[in-house]
């Protein structure tokens, strides 16, 4: 029962370190998006997924993609739109078919791996507080600058038409 135990941590230290190394957890956890107790909801998160593998046979990454999703959106208010999920549900998956099928050796070197270049800790920084005036003076070269290069176009953009319940339809340009 001791081998099953440390195997059992591996994989749960594996699970640690893709949870902390993703960038999306981090900011969540450094902007205090799930409250007060953000870090505390990031450790229990991490035993959830594991303990959501052991329970459930033969996941699929979309499976578990949807259930990290849904933490992440019940617990610290986010939802995932810069597809990183795909990425950290693979990796979760490929770890726990090594721990599957007695690879304990390859999976202690990929959580090796994944603790030794640890990323840097994703740093969000507000930008300078700008005036008015020097963001109106801004405005108005982009304007300049967006005018000058439509000069050289000599087809003109189809105008914006109106969906039947009053949307305006964008097209991609040609």
């Amino acid at each position: 029962m001791a081998a099953s135990a440390a195997s059992r941590e591996l994989f749960t230290a594996g699970v640690r370190a893709v949870l902390q190394r993703w960038p999306v957890l981090q900011i969540a956890v450094d902007n205090g998006f799930g409250g007060a107790y953000a870090q505390q909801k990031a450790d229990w998160m991490v035993d959830v997924v594991q303990q959501y593998f052991h329970d459930n046979a033969d996941l699929q990454p979309c499976e578990v993609e949807d259930f990290i999703a849904e933490l992440m959106d019940q617990e610290f208010d986010t939802v995932v739109d810069d597809g990183s999920l795909p990425q950290v549900s693979g990796c979760l998956c490929h770890m726990f078919a090594q721990w599957q099928q007695g690879a304990l050796q390859q999976l202690k070197q990929t959580v090796d791996k994944l603790t030794e270049k640890k990323a840097e800790r994703a740093k969000v920084m507000a930008p300078p507080a700008q005036s008015d005036e020097e963001s109106e003076e801004e405005t108005e070269a982009m304007e300049c600058e967006a005018a000058g290069s439509s000069a050289h176009k000599t087809e003109a953009p189809p105008p914006p038409s109106q969906d039947e319940d009053g949307w305006t339809v964008v097209r991609k340009k040609k």
